[in-house]
């Protein structure tokens, strides 16, 4: 997975990368292809504000088919990023979950075509 990071309003220091890639890098286990891209963007909500959730992070992954946006605001750019990861974990979660649930429905409507048809009937 590769992962494109932008600051905005902070500079974009060797620490916060290195703190993204790990971050966002361990979501890969949970994405199967490897074209995926995620762009991540970490920095200040608002210029003014000295206290309360001023720091944000945001993540949109794009790629084997996928296409997931989440954000996060906290008053720690670290917890920010903490926060967005497990947003995006959730979700990568919840969509595997429903291609499974997906994938034993229509296994259960052959299996009950097949039943109607007398396939698996026993023989005598």
């Amino acid at each position: 997975m590769k992962i494109n990071i932008k600051a905005t309003g902070i500079e974009l220091t060797p620490a916060i990368s290195e703190y993204v890639n790990k971050k966002v890098g361990a979501l890969e286990k949970y994405v199967k292809n490897a074209d995926a891209v995620a762009s991540v963007e970490v920095g200040r909500s608002t210029q003014h504000h000295k206290t309360g959730e001023v720091f944000m992070a945001e993540v949109h992954l794009t790629g084997a088919g996928l296409d997931l946006y989440a954000v996060a605001e906290h008053s720690d750019l670290y917890a920010a990023i903490d926060l967005v990861k497990d947003e995006v974990k959730e979700t990568l979660l919840q969509e595997k979950g429903r291609r499974e649930t997906l994938l034993r429905r229509g296994a259960r409507k052959v299996k009950d075509l097949a039943r109607g048809m007398n396939i698996f009937k026993k023989r005598s």
